[in-house]
């Protein structure tokens, strides 16, 4: 976690919210949900098209300390859960946009129960020079976040959050980010699509992949209601959800 820095530069029950949606709204949701031909137009069909992508605009403009994490963790066994290039390269445009000052990270850089894997990446981290603007804080997310919260200094005083961490409690994060975020502030939810399967019937989802879909199911229902946030929901890498802050 980081306070009172700037921020490493590599890198919100709300029913009455869908009530307010007007019955024409409504109807256009449903003709651009219903219209095959719309999904065709906009979404990625091909491994060619993603391979495109990042030939063209991720790879060339990536920094170089982005490029060697993902050397370092290649062999890890949890590699496939890293963030993709695309996400990183949105995140970081997010960030130069945002400026942040005070930004916190509930999964591996700033807060997470095992500093293992901050230590892989910080060789890296410390040869870019931002090792000093990160806090890292070897903890379960939410006790420290409650512990945050009992300093009535630290509501509204972050600018920016990014989820990467135990699906299930995603809404709980959330709760608590929409405390300590300011008006105007960001949070970032990673995997909210979850391997696709958030679309699939749940008899073809594998079991493994059951519990974390359901998890991403519900978040993206409250998020979705949540009156509080302005949201964009992006298919980049595992699906990210943006939440800016708006009460």
């Amino acid at each position: 976690m980081e306070i009172g820095l700037p921020p490493i530069n590599l890198v919100t029950s709300h029913v009455l919210a869908s009530t307010c949606i007007s019955s024409r709204l409504r109807t256009e949701m449903e003709k651009a949900t219903n219209s095959q031909s719309y999904i065709r137009q906009y979404l990625l069909q091909s491994e060619e098209l993603y391979k495109y992508i990042l030939e063209t605009s991720v790879y060339p403009r990536e920094p170089e300390p982005l490029k060697e994490i993902r050397d370092v963790t290649a062999s890890h066994p949890y590699a496939r859960m890293g963030t993709t290039p695309d996400s990183g390269q949105l995140i970081a445009l997010l960030l130069k946009l945002i400026d942040p000052k005070k930004t916190i990270e509930i999964g591996i850089v700033a807060i997470d129960m095992d500093r293992k894997a901050y230590e892989i990446g910080l060789p890296v981290i410390k040869k870019a020079g931002v090792d000093h603007k990160i806090e890292f804080i070897e903890s379960e997310a939410l006790p420290f976040l409650d512990q945050l919260l009992q300093d009535i200094r630290n509501e509204g005083s972050f600018e920016y959050a990014y989820v990467d961490a135990d699906k299930d409690n995603y809404w709980k994060y959330h709760e608590k980010l929409m405390k300590l975020l300011k008006i105007g502030g960001v949070a970032v939810y990673d995997n909210t699509l979850w391997k696709a399967t958030v679309a699939m019937a749940e008899e073809q989802v594998p079991e493994r992949l059951r519990p974390a879909r359901q998890a991403a199911l519900e978040t993206n229902k409250l998020l979705a209601a949540d009156p509080r946030v302005q949201l964009s929901h992006v298919p980049v890498g595992d699906g990210l959800t943006i939440c800016r802050r708006i009460s």
